[in-house]
Parts: C-alpha cells; structure tokens; sequence
C-alpha cells in the first residue's frame, strides 16, 4: 500500500483507524429496527403515489388546452401550469426512485428486513440498465476500486479526463460537450459504459461472446423502458401521444440530470484523490477505508436535500458503508468527521455549487493538455 496520505501516520494508527470506522458501522447495523422498516416502506409508497399522480396531472393539464374558442392568455397559463406541475413531479418521482429507492435497495442496504420484495436480489428498477448488471459494474468494480485508475470504469466513465493522471489526448478537447450530452443521457451512458465495448473491438472471443450477452440483456431491458415511457403511457392519451412522450421524455432528462450532478459532486470535486494500481497493492481493509474517504466528497445539505440524493450528499459515508441503509449515514456522518479530525485526515465537503462548480472547472481545464489536480 503506497498511498501518499496527507499526513503522516503509522501502520498502527491506520489499523486503528480502520478498527474505529468497524466499531460505528458494528454499532449502527445492530441498532436497525422497525422505525428503519417504516421509512424505506413509506418512501416506496409515496413516490410510487407520486408518480401515478403526476402522470394523470399530465393527462388532465390536456383539459385546459387552448383551443380556437378558449385561446387565451389565462388557458394557456393554466395550461402550462398544470403541465409543468405534472412533469416536475413524475421527475422528482423518478429521482427518488432511482436514488433514495433503487439504488440503495440494489446495495442491499435493506436485505436486513427480509422482506421478499424489497431486496436486492429481486428489485428492478426505472433505468435503462439491468440491475443485476449495474450491480456487479457499480457494487463490486466501483465500489471494490474507488478512483483507482484503470480498475474503477466510473473515473471518467471512459469519456472524460478527469485528473492529470489521464494521460492527454486530442479528443479530450470536446469533453465539456461530452460532459453535457452525458448529463442528459446519462441512465444510458451507464448502460453502454457496462457493456465495455473496448472488449468487442480488441478482446478475446471469450470476451466478445461475453459482450454479446451483456448487450443483449442490456437491449431488452433498454426496449422495455422505452415502450412504458414513451409508447405505453403515450397510448393512453390518444391524440396527444407526442405531448405525452415529450412529458415523459422531459422527466427524464431532469431526473439524468440532477443524477449526473450529484454523483458527480461525489467523486470529481476539487481535493479528492485518485490512485493507481500500486498504490493498492497489499490493501488491508484500514486501508481500504482511507482509500474511500480520500476518493470521495459530500455535499452540505438539509434532510430534504438528502432524501433527494439519495443520501448520495453523504458520499463519504456511502463509501465506507455501502450496505448500510442510507437514512443512517446522516447520523453516523458527524462520527465519521470527528474520527477524522482526530486523525487528522481530510473531510471534503462542500456546497453544491462548491463541489459542482470545482468538478466543472476541472473537466474543463482537462480537456487540454497539463492540468495538476493532485491534491497538496
């Protein structure tokens, strides 16, 4: 292990570290109980209410349409109004399922409960990637190699320079435009960055037949969303298809946003560190731990702030802790900080527009040749 810490400490204080990071994690799980039960059964219910209402919001705002006889300023207000309630809606429902929900679920942060639906072995969720793919690409590659160069496929999502260690190359320069396509799109970057498709071009046929099978699996579960966003639902509204799927296409693409910045704000700020391959040979779990507290950031915010990403604000904590429910990393996030302090090791955190406008400034002093981001 050759991580160059920010402050010198021994092997004994780093095992000690790692000990003290067992003991809250230890005492957290074992206080689990039905008030954790009550809160992830109530989140499913309200944002799967939500989202059947938002939807018929949608539907109803037809209602007040303009037409030649009522061709208004007051209709049209009224019009846009109920439209734009709607859809905002269906986006903070698709938020909430994609990360308080789903994502959490699919870690197994709930398997605790034993109940047969809500686990990890059988959730599905609203995104356009498998789960039981995500998981093995997020759940073990990303969370087994945070940040480390080459192992972790999220540093970057193979599209992106984001630290120096990258070494430069011409198509780097159009990244800011990549940046912003991929924010739109980003259920479905996370799709196709699964299927590494380096390996269909240069892989052996082993490799190729593999990518054959995830690309397939990946197809089914991409045409499935497709059809209840944006042939199903739109059915329904009969002549009012394409404003039904355009509702539904605009949904989406705020939830893909505000996704992309959160997760985001998690791994690429400024002061998070990013590792080679050396540097985690001979990783004990001490020092697996300091690899995920250095190679991530979190994000001030209130309680609502954090149930709308996911507690992914905490995303410190979730490194540490991945299979813990997220509705606890608030309250062992204070811990987790005074254990730094104590041992003088970095807690990065920061506002939204901190740590959103460092990771911007960053992709785009990258995309030209240089650029130190190494932290001091």
């Amino acid at each position: 292990m050759s991580i160059q810490l920010p402050v010198p400490l021994n092997k004994h204080e780093i095992e000690e570290f790692g000990q003290e990071l067992d003991d809250i994690y230890e005492e957290t799980i074992a206080s689990l109980g039905s008030k954790d039960e009550r809160y992830i059964k109530r989140l499913i219910k309200t944002q799967r209410s939500m989202a059947l209402i938002s939807r018929f919001v949608i539907f109803a705002s037809l209602a007040f349409l303009p037409n030649w006889f009522t061709h208004t300023l007051a209709s049209w207000s009224m019009f846009y109004l109920t439209a734009g309630v709607g859809v905002f809606f269906l986006a903070v429902s698709k938020i909430l399922e994609n990360m308080e929900i789903s994502h959490n679920v699919l870690h197994g942060q709930w398997d605790w409960m034993r109940d047969p639906e809500i686990n990890s072995t059988v959730w599905e969720w609203d995104h356009a990637s498998p789960a039981d793919q995500w998981k093995k690409t997020h759940n073990v590659v990303h969370h087994t190699w945070t940040n480390v160069l080459y192992k972790d496929h999220d540093v970057g999502y193979g599209l992106l320079r984001v630290t120096s260690e990258q070494k430069w190359a011409p198509r780097y320069i159009l990244q800011p435009l990549y940046n912003f396509i991929l924010a739109i799109f980003f259920e479905w970057g996370i799709g196709i960055q699964e299927m590494n498709w380096k390996k269909f071009f240069v892989g052996t046929k082993e490799q190729k037949e593999h990518f054959g099978f995830v690309f397939r699996r990946f197809r089914a579960k991409a045409v499935r969303q497709i059809m209840k966003d944006y042939v199903l639902w739109p059915l329904l509204s009969g002549p009012f298809f394409l404003y039904v799927a355009a509702s539904n296409a605009i949904a989406n693409i705020l939830r893909n946003i505000w996704t992309n910045i959160i997760i985001f704000c998690g791994h690429f700020p400024e002061d998070v560190y990013v590792f080679r391959k050396q540097d985690v040979e001979g990783e004990t779990r001490a020092h697996w731990y300091l690899r995920q507290l250095l190679g991530s950031a979190n994000i001030k915010g209130g309680r609502l702030f954090s149930i709308m990403t996911g507690n992914l604000n905490h995303q410190i904590e979730h490194h540490l802790f991945p299979d813990m429910p997220s509705n606890r990393y608030p309250q062992v996030a204070p811990r987790v900080k005074a254990l730094c302090d104590r041992y003088g090791l970095p807690y990065n955190t920061g506002s939204l527009i901190r740590q959103y406008g460092t990771t911007t400034l960053k992709i785009w002093r990258l995309s030209f040749p240089g650029g130190d981001t190494v932290p001091k």
